[in-house]
């Protein structure tokens, strides 16, 4: 996650340019590229760092901050004074208790974690929208096929390979889906402006649906997604 000097988390919604730069995981490291930026590799599974309290919408935890050398990239990139941080596995952030009876850890995520959106949910906004937005836009990490428009709504329970996954609320939309992923820039209004004229509910907009794994497994990509319950 990437922090402030006051450890208060960054996102696009104030650094439209994070959406330039690009990850790539290997065996012990994460790769980052940026336009006009040296390759940066990270240890994936740090064993050590500087303690750091950081924040994540109101919610605080311990972090391990990066070396003098990521902050100084990850800086000179966005423009201002920053580092990367990482969650040590005896740091925890729990979901909101509102929607888990468990346990369930949401570590830097936004809410939840795993966004679930069908592409024919993305497919039937883009009729709507007077130029097309692809599913980058919105960062799901569970994107499905071969469903009707919007028919994850409905979802309950679904099974992945070994693991199951609870649907637990629908997922708020904010300005963050307006920042174009090619340009790292905001683009105006759209995609949220039309969203808000058929999917707003209760003053917020929703888009995809926000799930909690309730048996753990594994998924690859490609695997049948099976409704357990609606």
């Amino acid at each position: 996650m990437v922090v402030d000097d006051s450890g208060q988390f960054m996102t696009q919604r104030t650094s439209p340019k994070m959406a330039l730069i690009n990850t790539k995981i290997s065996a012990q490291t994460l790769n980052l590229n940026a336009p006009g930026m040296s390759e940066l590799s990270l240890p994936l599974f740090p064993t050590a760092g500087e303690s750091q309290e950081v924040e994540i919408w109101g919610d605080r935890c311990e972090a391990w901050t990066s070396s003098p050398q990521t902050k100084k990239w990850i800086s000179e990139f966005l423009g201002e004074s920053c580092n990367i941080v990482f969650m040590p596995d005896h740091s925890n952030r729990p979901v909101d208790p509102d929607y888990t009876v468990g346990e369930n850890q949401v570590s830097f995520s936004d809410g939840f974690p795993f966004l679930l959106i069908s592409e024919a949910s993305l497919n039937d906004l883009n009729k709507r929208l007077p130029e097309s937005v692809a599913m980058m836009r919105f960062r799901p990490n569970l994107v499905v096929k071969n469903t009707e428009p919007f028919e994850e709504d409905f979802w309950k329970f679904i099974r992945i390979g070994d693991c199951e996954l609870q649907v637990v609320k629908p997922c708020s939309r904010c300005v963050l889906t307006t920042v174009d992923p090619e340009t790292g820039k905001f683009s105006g209004k759209e995609p949220l402006r039309t969203l808000a004229t058929f999917r707003k509910e209760n003053g917020k907009v929703l888009f995809g649906q926000n799930l909690l794994a309730t048996k753990m497994g594994e998924m690859e990509v490609g695997m049948p997604v099976e409704i357990i319950s609606k």
